[in-house]
């Protein structure tokens, strides 16, 4: 019965990588959901895609296009840390999650989420870390995550 999945309309709502034809595909509008997105020229997005695609699998974006309306509907980014502790280990760092308003309850954080962290552990990460909102806790427990101490920040203005 597979072919009939298919005319169903069912999505697969596939997770891939970032590619650069993302940017007219709403990604940049997508993270503004998230946070302080400002315009980003067509030049700087290429110039900042290359130098991220240079450090090939020690940073990956990920996303998920919805293939109905051509949009990235949810992302999310992991950057690998080299260390000297833990016999040179590496920590994988998870950020910039984000599902579409319009397109939550589909599971599509979870697709993410175990996206990246299943690539922190190809890459041979001993942990994966994150951040979120106290709201976001049990999301991320659902995860498979738990809480660990607490996060302090400094911004630069």
């Amino acid at each position: 019965m597979h072919g009939n999945n298919s005319l169903s309309g069912e999505q697969k709502f596939q997770v891939r990588r970032l590619e650069i034809s993302d940017k007219s595909k709403g990604f940049l509008e997508l993270l503004q959901q998230l946070t302080v997105c400002d315009s980003v020229s067509d030049k700087e997005f290429e110039a900042r895609f290359q130098e991220i695609s240079s450090y090939g699998d020690d940073h990956l974006i990920c996303v998920i296009e919805d293939e109905q309306s051509g949009k990235i509907i949810a992302t999310g980014s992991v950057f690998i840390e080299k260390k000297f502790i833990r016999n040179c280990g590496e920590v994988g760092h998870i950020e910039d999650v984000v599902v579409d308003s319009t397109a939550r309850g589909k599971q599509l954080g979870k697709k993410i989420i175990t996206f990246l962290t299943d690539h922190a552990q190809s890459m041979g990460c001993y942990k994966v870390i994150l951040d979120c909102s106290t709201e976001n806790k049990s999301f991320y427990e659902k995860c498979g995550y738990r809480q660990k101490e607490i996060q302090m920040v400094k911004y630069f203005n």
